[in-house]
């Protein structure tokens, strides 16, 4: 039966039942393994027809309507199966579709969906994190070629990273957002250097990337030269909608953990945990409402407009709230990480609580969502310190 002729219930029997027959099992430890682990998985989702829910169908992805776009996303959280890796999925290949050419589109979005290659993103500066139009790392065109320079920083998985999507000045400093442009840079090409950086978890989920007199062919420019600020707009506003539904799906599980385990030490009994438990209830259910407006705008218009700041906003705010209340409910044992019996659930609260910290700030801080709520939402007066449309 062709998906569109399927209910959504159809649909769900027939994704859970692929999720359940093909389930990889547990993850191995060694990250070599994983990785690999990963990739296979990956590579069988887009070999069996279950990729890219919302990608059009010519580059490998489902066109799933609306309905079964929550559907899939609900399933696949539920199955607890492998996630795509790095940030190209949800961020650079929106911005490939709408402004890529025929030969970029066939080059990179097929390996990129399948898994074969891992995209992480080049944006943020040591100078310029919310203020893009700042950054400083140059690209100089000699030629077909661009030659880059500079550094990039708190780039998500970069370790892992096999391209980078990054955003260079071949404009004057004082063009701002207007001598932008958008590159894709071969992770591995001679002058590039990428160092992990240490969270607070201990992890190195984030990296520095080091620029050196790298060689870009002009070929690998997305949009034309100086004119990247309208591809950054359309790459932001899917990575804060990219994870909405997937997240509220996630946190949607992780409640219904969390007042398990609760349940498990007897903590349902307080009348205040009750209170605490309801109220983040209602923000996971407005956490779905959210995720599911920002959709719909992607699907009706083609972009997630300012919705996808509400979204990210309180989602992120929600990641916060929940991990610091399942810390202080838990008193001490909320405070160790490691094996049983002192550890809670091997510290996955403590880990998520430091995790979250940056929140906040990863994908547009709060107050960047903010500003762009009340300009663009409510309609307030423009921040001027703020880059234009």
């Amino acid at each position: 039966m062709a998906a569109a002729e399927e209910s959504d219930e159809e649909f769900r029997h027939r994704f859970r039942a692929f999720l359940a027959e093909h389930h990889p099992g547990r993850a191995p430890r060694d990250n070599a393994a994983k990785l690999a682990w990963t990739r296979e998985w990956l590579a069988l989702l887009y070999d069996s027809g279950f990729a890219g829910p919302s990608w059009p169908v010519q580059f490998g992805g489902m066109d799933l309507a609306f309905s079964k776009q929550v559907v899939y996303q609900e399933e696949y959280t539920r199955a607890r199966v492998p996630r795509p890796m790095g940030t190209g999925l949800g961020i650079v290949a929106p911005t490939i579709i709408k402004y890529g050419t025929i030969e970029q589109k066939e080059r990179w979005l097929r390996p990129m969906l399948r898994g074969e290659k891992i995209w992480v993103q080049g944006y943020s500066e040591p100078g310029a994190g919310s203020d893009l139009p700042s950054l400083t790392t140059s690209a100089r065109r000699e030629g077909d070629e661009y030659v880059v320079n500079g550094q990039k920083v708190w780039t998500t998985q970069g370790s892992r990273g096999d391209v980078i999507f990054a955003l260079v000045r071949t404009g004057t400093r004082a063009s701002r957002q207007s001598g932008i442009t958008y590159l894709v840079i071969d992770a591995n090409a001679p002058g590039v250097e990428i160092r992990p950086l240490r969270d607070l978890t201990g992890g190195h989920a984030f990296s520095e990337i080091f620029f050196n007199d790298v060689r870009v062919p002009v070929a690998d420019r997305i949009g034309e030269e100086n004119e990247g600020w309208p591809l950054v707009r359309t790459s932001l506003g899917h990575e804060r909608a990219a994870g909405a539904m997937n997240q509220a799906a996630n946190y949607r599980r992780i409640l219904d953990e969390l007042v398990e385990l609760l349940r498990e030490r007897d903590r349902l009994t307080d009348p205040l945990v009750r209170d605490e438990l309801a109220r983040l209830e209602i923000q996971v259910r407005v956490m779905r409402l959210n995720a599911a407006r920002v959709i719909n705008e992607i699907m009706t218009r083609g972009e997630p407009g300012p919705t996808s700041s509400v979204s990210r906003l309180v989602i992120t705010a929600f990641e916060q709230e929940i991990h610091e209340f399942a810390v202080d409910t838990l008193g001490p044992a909320g405070l160790v990480a490691g094996p049983p019996p002192h550890a809670v659930q091997r510290g996955r609260w403590l880990y998520g609580f430091l995790r979250t910290r940056a929140s906040t700030i990863g994908a547009g801080t709060a107050e960047i969502q903010r500003n762009t709520i009340a300009e663009q939402v409510l309609g307030l007066p423009r921040d001027p310190s703020m880059p234009g449309r």
